[in-house]
């Protein structure tokens, strides 16, 4: 199909909640609307000027989206209920740019939230075909099936290819593991905040070899949202240009045949990954070499590792080169910063918040508003977020201008943006009038908002 011409679509809001463990003490109502508060504030929009809606979330009973979206307003616009396994938060901002991209609206709202069970990934349904299923035959007949969890099998297969084939050591993704970790220190909205040396993370409980405990992402409770908008909605503010980051470039991914040909490292995505990376940077018009920061779906360790070569931050083969040359954090040989938010191994992985978690931190990035985690001379950020079965979304984004982020202090980015601190290096809730400003104007229920106010405000 020819390429038609679209409109640019801009990351105007963005907001998310602190992930927390799953232990069934905050509702998918408040996280959600916690997050989609926050990220209308941001925005300095009102939920009447909100023409579609995206919910993405995994866990829940259809049309959860609308008990979420409900509470903003009643304002009767259509709302979407994603579900695309752990890429679903990514999905729905693919979706919501698609929208506003050939013309179907000027601001979408989308908001990713999950509440998780404690342990390992479970299924739920025994009475059908698991749509993993043929994959895991694939993994059963070339790598035989152990107790461990089913995806941390499946992610640390895929790192024994890699020490097979390329010659990575297990200490390189222990490496990984101490990175992630070390990084979410900085993030305020971070599940786990402690710091670990190589031999702690290499000493803790083994999973599934090469993976030990602390390089494997914890399920989570949590929520994040976005607000997009089109060009001609932006005209509109010009007070509002300079915090509006494009999305310069995007790709949702699925499968290809390559799934099957009895590779471990193809059986967690990836070709889509490589494939979904090429597209979205060539429509950014950039390469991987201009990458200064990049969220990558580190689930695993192993994933991170194999990534790296996907989304050609490395040459096949050299991840590890990269990382043990100190190319993936702060310091003098770095290349690019990976997960400078902590990744999934750290913040932790609400699935339906994931992407959108990743899109809030490198938005800040952006802006220069992340100014404890910075990196110097950022003009292209990078997104990949994958969910198996399959489907990946790599996101490209840029400052409207193509210039290069420039740090703003805490004090600066709370002038700026009005709420008197910097929502990037600090967690708080909002005020009853910050509430009340974002609400529908015109069409809001206090039925529909029952007691959440409360007990968003009774956790901070």
């Amino acid at each position: 199909m020819a390429p038609k011409a679209k409109e640019n679509v801009y990351v105007l809001g963005v907001g998310m909640t602190k992930f927390i463990k799953p232990r069934g003490k905050v509702d998918y109502p408040e996280l959600g609307f916690e997050a989609g508060v926050k990220a209308m504030l941001d925005a300095q929009i009102n939920y009447d000027e909100v023409d579609q809606g995206v919910a993405c979330y995994c866990y829940g009973d259809s049309t959860c989206g609308q008990r979420v979206f409900y509470q903003f307003g009643m304002t009767g616009i259509p709302i979407y209920n994603v579900n695309n396994n752990c890429s679903t938060g990514s999905t729905g901002l693919y979706m919501g740019r698609n929208m506003i991209a050939h013309g179907a609206a000027d601001c979408v709202l989308v908001v990713g939230f999950e509440k998780m069970f404690p342990g390992s990934l479970q299924t739920f349904f025994q009475d059908r075909a698991n749509p993993t299923g043929t994959s895991s035959l694939i993994m059963k007949e070339t790598r035989g099936i152990t107790k461990a969890p089913g995806a941390a099998q499946m992610f640390g297969n895929a790192g024994r290819e890699h020490m097979e084939k390329y010659g990575s050591k297990i200490e390189d993704f222990a490496e990984i593991g101490r990175i992630n970790h070390a990084h979410s220190k900085n993030n305020p909205y971070s599940q786990f905040q402690d710091e670990y040396t190589l031999e702690q993370v290499l000493k803790s409980t083994m999973i599934h070899e090469p993976l030990t405990k602390l390089q494997c992402c914890p399920t989570s409770d949590g929520s994040a949202a976005a607000v997009l908008v089109s060009q001609s909605f932006l005209d509109a503010r010009p007070h509002l240009k300079d915090r509006a980051i494009l999305i310069a470039g995007q790709c949702l991914a699925t499968d290809q045949p390559a799934l099957f040909n009895k590779s471990a490292i193809e059986l967690v995505g990836f070709s889509m990954s490589e494939q979904a990376a090429k597209t979205a940077l060539a429509e950014a018009k950039v390469s991987p070499q201009d990458v200064r920061v990049c969220e990558l779906h580190d689930c695993f360790s192993a994933n991170e590792m194999v990534t790296i070569e996907a989304l050609g931050l490395a040459p096949k083969g050299k991840a590890h080169e990269l990382i043990r040359a100190g190319g993936i954090t702060y310091g003098p040989n770095c290349k690019v910063v990976i997960n400078p938010s902590g990744g999934l191994i750290s913040k932790g992985h609400p699935l339906g918040a994931t992407g959108l978690a990743q899109c809030a931190e490198l938005v800040w990035h952006m802006r220069g508003w992340a100014n404890n985690r910075s990196v110097a001379d950022t003009k292209v950020a990078l997104q990949h977020n994958l969910g198996l079965g399959g489907a990946v979304v790599c996101t490209v984004y840029k400052r409207a201008d193509g210039s290069a982020a420039r740090d703003l202090s805490d004090e600066e980015v709370g002038r700026v943006n009005g709420l008197g601190y910097n929502p990037a290096t600090v967690a708080k809730g909002f005020t009853k009038e910050q509430m009340d400003r974002v609400r529908s104007r015109k069409a809001r229920s206090e039925w529909a908002l029952q007691d959440t106010e409360q007990k968003v405000e009774a956790r901070f």
